[in-house]
């Protein structure tokens, strides 16, 4: 990988980070173009300035969403980097989903897994659903011989229901944080 052209510091701004943003948004810039002008300003320097028109206001303005950066090795990021394409999740969501105590990431397990299980589960409820709509069709034509084929899994109808709820309930709880957690939503609570 070649190496960055940026030249990149980090700056404790110790509670200034509000103005920043602020007089940022004031003068259409980002924080970063507001702060390297009046570097420049400071130390005399004569780089260019962007303008107004060129610089739009950072996404974390608006979206509130932030960055984490996070010192790790290259192992261990490379580690959090595939468990995270393992859950089939972004990486930030993935460390939040192990901040929040979610089972099925906390305990090893695999987020696809359930999903894929809910899905085919939900894909033989639509089929069922299917059926039983033929089925009353049949009945109300009269077919009764036709809807005797039906019989069957009307019989186990109950118990497929059942079945169907008690993995689609385990497989939310696998998937929703622990009780008590204080990880942040994206959705309020309802």
């Amino acid at each position: 990988m070649a190496p960055s052209t940026r030249d990149r510091i980090s700056v404790d701004l110790r509670g200034l980070r509000a103005v920043l943003f602020a007089r940022a948004r004031e003068r259409g810039l980002t924080p970063s173009d507001l702060v390297r002008g009046l570097l420049n300003e400071a130390l005399g320097a004569a780089a260019p300035q962007p303008s107004a028109a060129q610089a739009p206001l950072p996404s974390t303005v608006s979206s509130g969403s932030v960055r984490l950066s996070i010192r790790l090795s290259r192992e261990q990021a490379q580690l959090l980097a595939s468990a995270a394409k393992a859950a089939g999740l972004p990486t930030g969501d993935y460390i939040t989903g192990l901040a929040a105590g979610v089972p099925a990431l906390f305990q090893g397990g695999h987020r696809a897994d359930h999903l894929a299980a809910l899905l085919a589960s939900n894909a033989e409820l639509s089929t069922l659903s299917r059926n039983i709509h033929h089925l009353t069709a049949l009945l109300r034509q009269a077919e009764v011989r036709a809807a005797q084929e039906y019989r069957a899994m009307l019989d186990t109808l109950a118990d497929d229901a059942r079945t169907h709820l008690k993995l689609a309930s385990a497989v939310l709880a696998e998937l929703r944080p622990r009780a008590g957690s204080r990880a942040p939503t994206d959705r309020p609570e309802a």
